[in-house]
């Protein structure tokens, strides 16, 4: 039988068999990332992202009407939206509901306006918008379905047009991205936004959905920075991931790698079977559980927490009622003219960022990019008139802009750092004189003098700027691509620096990692004076996972 339209009911199964079908292939979508690093997040950040919405949406039940249903996907998208791929996802989601929201049934015209308007809104939300991406895949799949919608004879056919359309698309983003293609990966992002249309299509064609599987995500910490001192927690970081096995572990192979965590942690638990083994473990080192484990398959669902700040939360929830009754007079006192909000990603970097003035440290970064709600949630609690955020990722700022959009009685600067080398200088050169205009200027030049480098491991083989990387190599990435791969954790990171300073260079600052010790960061320091005389080299304890090394020169 023909089917013409689709009502709120068929939207709603729809987007939810696309969220659930975008879920199942997240792991997969993570490897696609250009550079191999072991922190490889559209998958996890687009899934983030939809089952917001999906959480909401699975909640409405079978009665729902068409202008809740988009009310629902697109508020719920917008604000749980996490990394640029989430952002965009979240724009393309809520411009495709304003261009349904009006109509109670759905057909291929009606459909194809509010595709075009689903672009047209992700576009606008990009400053620079790239082809070659997750946006290229949804114009094309766009103007396929305003190009075949006027003769549409059901939305069988029509959506499996578009879809092959878009599939097309994606397999030629190689050719539009250089990088995409010297990788030897199709774009992440593009094939993310696939999946959901592949799983929306086999909702409208009878796949049935569990409904248990939507459950929202849970934020992102906010940590308000008080004097008070940490509890000494011996191994900080609780450290999980499943090993998906190159072949089946022997008894003799499993009490090895028993023994190797026990070296380094403590509350150790490995759950083995002939395809995957279960890992937790207590670590001061979660990148050496994580190499090893990558002897002897891939990861999947990996999981860093650091439990030094998690400590914090009974004195949390006994401070709760004070903290209730100091937001009442805080609310009564007049607002201090500028407050400053940071994303963070170690203790070390966290306690910086508090000894220059950040009001509130949001947890997070590469491994785990804060949602737009958890920017929010923080614009809250900072009582400023004015509130300067330093998402301090490339992939973090467009999640800023879209909470400083939603923020109404607050101004809300959204300072573009992409590393935290920038944030520091960004935070330094604020002058309490001048206006924000005049400071956010102060900050885009110190932003502009400072070149980053960071060090940490390859998980798979690739080729990147011309530099053939395996599994296991040690990487140097720069602001702008790849600058050095080797073997040795200190050469790279010197040879890193050789590429990023010259004859006019005055500082080299290096952040240390969870991973690496103090001793060993003072020897490279060593090795840099000894490289570059005439620079004063600064070493800082950074406490960040994954990234061994943090480099910035100026």
């Amino acid at each position: 039988m023909s089917i013409k339209t689709i009502d709120a009911k068929m939207l709603s199964k729809m987007f939810l068999t696309g969220a659930q079908n975008l879920e199942a292939k997240k792991e997969w979508i993570n490897e696609l990332n250009v550079f191999p690093v072991p922190d490889g997040d559209t998958g996890t950040n687009m899934t983030m992202t939809i089952m917001s919405a999906a959480a909401e949406v699975g909640a409405l039940g079978d009665d729902t009407d068409m202008e809740t249903l988009a009310k629902t996907i697109s508020s719920g998208s917008l604000r749980g939206a996490r990394g640029n791929s989430g952002v965009i996802l979240s724009q393309l989601l809520r411009g495709f509901t304003r261009g349904v929201k009006a109509h109670k049934e759905l057909d291929a015209l009606i459909l194809a306006a509010a595709m075009e308007k689903a672009v047209e809104t992700a576009y606008k939300a990009v400053m620079k918008p790239k082809e070659g991406t997750i946006l290229t895949v949804a114009k094309e799949a766009s103007l396929k379905a305003v190009e075949i919608a006027p003769e549409a004879d059901d939305l069988e056919g029509f959506f499996a047009e578009v879809f092959e359309h878009a599939e097309i698309t994606l397999s030629k983003t190689p050719d539009m991205l250089p990088v995409l293609k010297e990788a030897g990966v199709v774009d992440s992002g593009g094939q993310g936004l696939l999946e959901v249309l592949r799983g929306a299509i086999d909702g409208f064609l009878g796949k049935e959905v569990d409904y248990t599987n939507f459950q929202k995500s849970a934020p992102a910490s906010v940590t308000k920075i008080s004097a008070q001192s940490e509890t000494d927690i011996k191994f900080g970081y609780c450290t999980e991931f499943i090993i998906m096995l190159n072949e089946t572990m022997s008894e003799e192979t499993e009490q090895e790698f028993k023994d190797f965590l026990t070296s380094i942690g403590d509350s150790i638990v490995v759950v083995a079977d002939d395809e995957i083994v279960k890992v937790h473990v207590h670590t001061n080192h979660p990148g050496q559980a994580i190499e090893r484990a990558l002897t002897y398959g891939s990861l999947s669902r990996m999981k860093i927490d650091n439990m030094r700040l998690e400590h914090e939360e009974k004195l949390i929830k006994d401070a709760e009622k004070i903290a209730k009754e100091q937001a009442a007079k805080a609310a009564k006192k007049p607002m201090k003219e500028v407050g400053f909000i940071s994303v963070s990603a170690g203790d070390g970097l966290t306690d910086i960022f508090k000894d220059l003035g950040v009001d509130y440290l949001i947890e997070g970064g590469q491994t785990m990019n804060p949602s737009t709600e958890d920017m929010l949630n923080a614009i809250d609690k900072v009582h400023a008139k004015t509130i300067f955020i330093f998402p301090n990722n490339k992939n973090i700022i467009l999640a800023a802009n879209q909470a400083r959009d939603l923020t109404k009685d607050k101004t809300i600067v959204v300072v573009p750092t992409k590393n935290v080398p920038q944030g520091i200088s960004a935070m330094i050169s604020f002058v309490p004189e001048k206006n924000a205009e005049e400071n956010l200027a102060e900050m885009m030049e110190a932003i502009s003098i400072v070149q980053t480098g960071q060090v940490t491991y390859a998980v798979r083989d690739t080729k990147i700027d011309d530099k053939e990387i395996h599994e296991g190599n040690i990487m140097g990435i720069g602001d702008k691509g790849m600058l050095a791969v080797g073997e040795e954790r200190e050469d790279v990171a010197l040879e890193t620096v050789k590429c990023m300073a010259d004859e006019d260079s005055e500082i080299v600052s290096i952040y240390y990692g969870a991973d690496v010790t103090e001793e060993e960061a003072d020897d490279l320091a060593s090795r840099i004076e000894e490289e570059f005389p005439d620079c004063e080299v600064e070493v800082n304890y950074g406490g960040q996972p994954i990234y061994y090394y943090i480099i910035s020169v100026e």
